[in-house]
């Protein structure tokens, strides 16, 4: 495929992180025998890829403004442009050395996503999608599952435990989808999990408690792959709510009932 210009610093960013993060990832298991040591030097090397996206992207576009994981939000002079970045989305999973993490960069135009990638260095997967013009992987043309039944359906989800999300809801949402479907997975990184909603590997997704960097790469992948996303209320107030919910026409409305009725 022939990648815009605005993929192309997208894609360059997003390697040259990838490239320490892949270091850091085989080091890690000279870490294991230490109680501290994986935990500190995972959050180190997910500061140092934030920085290197920062660097790579704020070059290339000099005025938009960023927000990011670790650092927060960072203006620029212009307001209508802002990446929204996830410089390491699966940590646990990186810390416990499983291959299951992305990059994850999207770029918000007036309040809209028009851009997004999410790469997974570990097994070099890279999804990208831009506005009216398709979801890639790995350059070639991605769409979403065309099953319409929910007995039929592999569906991904997060997991309340402790510490993070409401496990009482969980609870009742986990058993309701159980009874409903031919499968659950919880892999652990929310935009690898839309990543794989777009290139049909899940029927649908569904997720509370998420951040705007947990999902805005991964909410243009779907779209653009010619699947459904909305809230957990059934509007497009992901961000605000936290809350997401991918799949097909079919699939997404179906999940939404499900765990609604939850």
């Amino acid at each position: 495929m022939l990648r815009s210009a605005l993929l192309n610093v997208m894609v360059a960013a997003a390697r040259k992180a990838a490239r320490a993060l892949k270091r850091d990832f085989g080091e890690l298991e000279k870490l294991q025998v230490s109680l501290k040591g994986p935990a500190n030097f995972v959050s180190a090397a997910d500061r140092r890829a934030e920085e290197t996206l920062y660097q790579e992207l704020t070059k290339a576009r000099p005025n938009y403004g960023f927000l990011g994981e670790e650092g927060g939000s960072r203006g620029g002079a212009d307001k209508t442009h802002r990446w929204i970045v996830d410089p390491l989305d699966g940590t646990s999973n990186f810390l416990h050395g499983i291959p299951q993490f992305a990059i994850s960069i999207a770029l918000e135009r007036e309040g809209t996503i028009v851009a997004g990638l999410v790469y997974n260095p570990a097994i070099e997967e890279l999804f990208i999608a831009e506005r009216g013009k398709g979801a890639f992987l790995n350059d070639a043309r991605i769409r979403v599952a065309g099953r319409r039944v929910l007995a039929d359906a592999i569906v991904s989800c997060g997991i309340a435990h402790y510490g993070h999300g409401d496990i009482a809801l969980s609870q009742r949402e986990i058993p309701a989808m159980q009874s409903k479907v031919a499968g659950l997975r919880r892999f652990g990184a929310a935009s690898l999990d839309l990543a794989w909603v777009a290139a049909g590997r899940f029927d649908a997704y569904w997720e509370r408690d998420l951040k705007p960097w947990d999902m805005a790469a991964g909410l243009i992948l779907v779209r653009e792959a010619g699947g459904f996303v909305t809230d957990l209320d059934g509007g497009e107030g992901m961000f605000a709510k936290g809350t997401i919910v991918a799949g097909n026409e079919f699939m997404q409305r179906e999940v939404l009932r499900a765990v609604k009725g939850a």
